[in-house]
């Protein structure tokens, strides 16, 4: 379940505790707290799935019916412990509270492994060393003062102790505020520049910050010289080819950019490795039976398969999804598309949509010129029919009339002076008759 708080265009409507491992996400990176604490973005990836999955022995919540009051004797534990301070404006869940000879302890778990110092010794991340330090500030509030803690690190499969102090206390009080003050600001921060942690984060293809640089730098150069034409400024010459120009001066940045160490592999969008469920028999039936998806026609199965493993299901024609289907389809995001027998789109079943305020007003703003609007049409369109031409050619023998044909369309697309031009049914290639159009 989403922990994002209520938002409006401008920022965060209010200020709602802060979640501890919102706070964590921030000092990581304040970009990847934003995208997930106002944005109401995530994106899940191997990484975050088998971090959920270490999590799996200290699931089973404690609770504290008279915290002002408690005592916890040595070798006693309380697990999943949520907490919530109202004068620190923060909420949390700790994973083990454990009762020592001297006081208590917090354990956190962590799925990958502990920074080296300078001598070789393990000891815990900064990210990881401050979230231990905002459960002990949690405890504190409802009467338990713990005197140490530890991250167990699943990768080395040990323990790496962190030392509370008030300095790291004073730390976590102060990056509160810091995230909350950039929550209310409504202004998403900067990428990372040139940094390892982008490489392991599952946000990378939210984020992309080697063409958000690209990005920032090229409208900063229009913003102090209104005489540069930079495509999508409000100050876009009307040459089209200039738009497109930057369009892929800005890919070319972002595959240059990448090369360059510590990001000498760019990470891959996740979600690849899921199936997509395609059913266009007749009659058939979708639904669902425990973890599984079940295909069948006239009672009978046809296929099963994990729920976990799909990411999309395809419905043509005459094709029914059960209610309990659908509920498990909204709950793990898997979209439901409906085609007519012969393919043709006819609508689609998705449950609730991300947020992503600041990006879809960015879009907006984009779309509202006409320079914009017309270039992403034209490429749109002239990357279909290529790509239409394309899959002919590997997989058909087709006659070279034919060819000539779809690439006098394709290029026609691409230097389409207004949107009329730019409709596929009547962009026609130079030198070309309407017999020949409507042949094709």
């Amino acid at each position: 379940m989403s922990d994002a708080p209520v938002q409006t265009q401008g920022g965060l409507e209010s200020q709602p505790p802060l979640p501890v491992r919102r706070l964590h996400n921030f000092i990581y990176c304040p970009r990847l707290f934003y995208f997930q604490w106002v944005e109401n973005i995530f994106q899940e990836d191997a990484d975050t799935v088998a971090g959920s999955h270490v999590h799996r022995n200290v699931d089973a919540p404690s609770r504290l019916d008279d915290p002002k009051e408690l005592g916890l004797p040595e070798g006693a534990k309380l697990r999943s412990l949520r907490l919530e301070s109202e004068s620190l404006g923060l909420i949390g869940v700790v994973d083990i509270v454990e009762g020592g000879l001297d006081g208590a302890e917090i354990i956190d778990y962590k799925r990958g492994s502990a920074r080296r110092d300078s001598e070789g010794e393990r000891v815990a991340k900064e990210p990881d060393a401050m979230q231990v330090a905002a459960h002990a500030l949690l405890l504190r509030e409802h009467g338990l003062n713990a005197v140490s803690g530890a991250i167990y690190y699943a990768a080395d499969k040990r323990r790496v102790p962190v030392e509370l102090t008030e300095e790291l206390f004073a730390k976590v009080r102060t990056s509160i505020e810091d995230a909350k003050r950039i929550a209310r600001s409504g202004t998403c921060p900067p990428p990372l520049k040139n940094d390892a942690r982008c490489l392991y984060c599952s946000a990378y293809p939210i984020c992309l910050p080697n063409e958000s640089h690209w990005w920032a730098k090229a409208k900063k150069a229009v913003a102090t010289d209104k005489q540069l034409h930079f495509g999508f400024s409000p100050f876009a010459a009307s040459n089209e080819d200039a738009v497109r120009d930057r369009i892929l001066e800005a890919l070319d940045f972002a595959a240059e950019s990448g090369k360059g160490a510590p990001t000498l592999e760019p990470p891959r969008p996740g979600g690849d490795d899921s199936e997509v469920l395609v059913v266009q028999t007749p009659g058939a039936q979708i639904g669902q039976r425990g973890e599984q998806l079940i295909v069948s026609v006239k009672g009978e199965d046809m296929r099963k398969i994990p729920s976990q493993q799909v990411r999309a299901i395809f419905c043509y024609g005459a094709v029914q999804i059960t209610a309990q289907a659908v509920e498990t389809c909204l709950d793990l995001g898997i979209d439901v598309s409906y085609f007519s027998p012969a393919g043709r789109f006819l609508g689609l079943l998705r449950g609730l949509p991300a947020s992503g305020v600041d990006a879809r007003r960015g879009q907006y703003r984009l779309f509202e010129l006409p320079g914009v609007r017309l270039q992403l049409a034209k490429e749109s369109i002239r990357a279909k029919i290529h790509n239409q031409r394309v899959m002919l050619m590997r997989n058909g023998e087709v006659p070279d009339r034919v060819l000539k044909l779809m690439a006098g369309f394709r290029d026609a697309a691409a230097s389409a002076r207004d949107l009329t031009e730019c409709s596929a049914s009547k962009a026609a290639p130079p030198h070309s008759t309407s017999s020949n159009s409507n042949r094709c």
